[in-house]
């Protein structure tokens, strides 16, 4: 039976995944282990399931495996500086970058009116496109920073004209009120008056001395 070639991509099955992992886990620990008998090698391999456990192997010491490479890494990094090909390529990046700034530098004074001797009829032409464009844009911001405003003042003035309003039926109000309270007090100053002048009107007779002597007079 021929045996299919796998296809070098994410398995999404997660069983079949997890059950490939297992395998191939395993194999590469053998294969490292053989590598380090065989050929006495120093050999460590660190491995990370999906889940995050940790699988590893190192022949002697991890630790110092590590401390070993780390200590080579720096070395050669110390020992074998950039080449020649990639400093040239450093400079020529630069000079292109201080061309484009001079070029930027150059474009601003004109922008501004100055060195305009060396300008041919060419570029003085679109030089004055460009303002004419920039003169344009800024106009049409200068309208919108204008109608902005305006509908800010409007909405001001609305407010204002409606706080203005409420202010002014307040006193209206407020006399109203009063007028009533001043008409019952009125009202009620009133009635006494009237109840004291009939009170008045009654007659009363008033006796002093002994009872036989009023029932003679009578």
């Amino acid at each position: 039976m021929v045996r299919g070639k796998t296809q070098m991509r994410r398995i999404e099955n997660a069983t079949s995944r997890q059950v490939t992992f297992s395998k191939r886990r395993n194999g590469l620990l053998k294969k490292a282990f053989e590598l380090s008998v065989l050929c006495d090698a120093e050999v460590a391999l660190i491995i990370f399931s999906p889940r995050g456990k940790l699988h590893e192997f190192a022949s002697s010491s991890m630790h110092e495996t590590i401390k070993r490479y780390q200590k080579h890494t720096k070395d050669s990094q110390a020992n074998n500086p950039p080449s020649e090909h990639n400093m040239q390529h450093l400079k020529h990046e630069a000079a292109a970058m201080m061309k484009k700034i001079e070029q930027l530098e150059t474009s601003k004074q004109k922008l501004h009116g100055e060195g305009l001797g060396s300008c041919t009829m060419e570029e003085l032409q679109q030089l004055e496109q460009k303002l004419e464009r920039s003169v344009t844009t800024i106009r049409a911001r200068k309208m919108q920073v204008y109608k902005q405003q305006i509908d800010r003042l409007k909405e001001k003035e609305k407010a204002l004209c409606a706080e203005n309003a409420m202010l002014c039926d307040k006193p209206l109000q407020f006399g109203l009120q009063a007028w009533g309270r001043a008409g019952s007090s009125e009202e009620r100053a009133v009635v006494p008056s009237a109840e004291i002048s009939e009170v008045s009107d009654v007659e009363t007779e008033l006796f002093i001395g002994l009872p036989e002597t009023r029932h003679k007079r009578h």
